[in-house]
């Protein structure tokens, strides 16, 4: 038997490919499949099953692509319909995978389907458990992303402190418990860095597993301070269920090279975004006027889904040399599927052709305190509420990141921003959407909070209100 957890970190996403005498089982594989034949090739292999573990909100999953390339079947769990051929399998049912044994345990709650994936092994013991967004390492998943359901997200709650408690809890201690998503997901509150850990930790140290803890309870702390999701999540549990494009069509689309004189046709004819994807400190230095910046150095995609509302918005990239082909294809695992291509050569090729380039005003930290102490000026802080709850300059004005769309008219286009995040990527995509939107007078603040905090402003100027 052999075990493998596929860990992509901009999703901060757990897939699986289990192994046993030839025949081989994927569990909530990426959108780009490819990774998963050629494994199964390199052992001798074919793949028997897809498991899903519900359908997902925060990606587009493989399954569909993988299914059509192997030959395998798609295993949902109970109650699951879909627009393409499926196995909607039933509580406690059992699949074969060589001399291995998948067992669906049924864990409503997350999502009505969601099934949480029990290994039995060779000897007949119970070796891990694959939790999908059930159990995390440190939380649970959120309860308010069920897909036109008429339940609330209190009654899901409820559904899962049932699950957990009669389902997954009873199970060994030493149980291995393999979830789908680790910290700087957006599917739980407080999962660990972790991404692998045995059931018995978590029955001592994750908080909705404590054995006295009651459903109201259990409720009330699942949902408290829970964020609204971001606005592509539903979109993208659409695709999950409904099915999509093949990949190799979208990344043969997406993946063309354009001159500047095409690249700058299609941004006209095609009303399309013209998206910067270099690390922010070529954005800053110079690019195309009215360009977002969102860089693949950061989590990309997830910030994508939440920035650019319009998942079929056309899409045209300028991207570091060779980094075109990872570009599309994260943009396609959360199902943004029309790019229209790149601009080959960079912004090199688009100077030489004589077209208008634009820079964004960067400054360091230590020339932003001396800004504070010379002038009354305004601060935009875009970090997430937590993080300026815990600690913030005293005259900023904050707004999340997030929801800059929906804040756009609580900023003035008169006044000069200083604008900071924790680190320098978030506030380079905040002031890249403003500009694009005619906000002008905009100061980025060199490596965010984290520098700010090493001035001298630290010991005059900062409010911890959780202090």
């Amino acid at each position: 038997m052999k075990i493998e957890q596929l860990y992509t970190g901009c999703l901060a996403q757990g897939a699986y490919y289990i192994e046993s005498e030839g025949e081989v089982a994927i569990i909530d594989p990426l959108r780009e499949t490819q990774q998963y034949i050629d494994k199964a090739n390199a052992e001798n292999a074919k793949i028997k099953y897809v498991f899903e573990t519900h359908f997902h909100a925060d990606f587009v999953s493989g399954h569909v692509d993988l299914a059509a390339k192997s030959g395998a079947t798609i295993v949902f769990g109970p109650g699951a319909t879909t627009d393409y051929n499926i196995h909607s399998a039933t509580d406690n049912e059992e699949f074969k995978i060589g001399k291995v044994t998948i067992k669906v345990l049924h864990t409503p709650g997350h999502t009505l389907e969601s099934s949480t994936y029990l290994l039995i092994d060779e000897n007949g013991k119970d070796h891990a458990i694959f939790s999908g967004d059930t159990l995390f390492l440190g939380d649970v998943g959120r309860p308010d992303l069920a897909i036109k359901s008429d339940l609330t997200k209190e009654d899901l709650a409820g559904m899962m402190y049932d699950s957990l408690r009669t389902k997954i809890m009873p199970l060994a201690d030493d149980v291995i418990v393999y979830p789908a998503h680790g910290a700087g997901s957006a599917c739980g509150k407080n999962l660990s860095k972790d991404t692998v850990d045995t059931l018995g930790n978590q029955k001592k140290t994750n908080y909705a597993l404590r054995s006295d803890m009651t459903k109201e309870e259990f409720v009330k702390e699942v949902l408290d301070g829970i964020a609204p999701p971001p606005q592509y999540f539903a979109k993208n549990a659409m695709m999950n269920k409904m099915g999509y494009d093949a990949f190799d069509d979208i990344l043969k689309k997406g993946n063309n090279p354009l001159s500047a004189e095409d690249f700058e046709a299609l941004a006209n004819h095609e009303s399309a975004l013209v998206l910067d994807v270099r690390p922010q400190s070529e954005y800053i230095k110079g690019h195309i006027p009215n360009s977002i910046f969102i860089g693949l150095n950061g989590q990309f995609a997830p910030w994508v889904g939440a920035l650019i509302t319009d998942i079929k918005q056309p899409i045209l990239l300028v991207v570091p040399e060779g980094k075109s082909e990872e570009a599309v294809t994260r943009l396609s695992r959360v199902g943004y599927d029309n790019t229209l291509g790149y601009l080959e050569g960079g912004l090199d090729a688009w100077k030489a052709s004589g077209r208008e380039i634009d820079t964004l005003k960067s400054i360091s930290a230590e020339e932003f305190a001396a800004c504070c102490k010379a002038d009354d000026i305004d601060i935009l802080d875009v970090r997430k509420d937590g993080e300026y709850n815990a600690m913030h300059l005293e005259n900023a004005q904050h707004f999340a990141l997030d929801y800059i769309n929906q804040q756009m008219d609580e900023v003035d286009r008169s006044k000069t921003y200083y604008i900071h995040c924790a680190g320098g990527y978030r506030s380079v995509i905040a002031a890249s959407i403003l500009k694009a939107r005619g906000f002008n007078n905009l100061i980025d603040v060199a490596g965010g909070f984290g520098a700010i905090k090493k001035t001298d402003l630290a010991t005059t100027d900062f409010v911890c209100p959780n202090s």
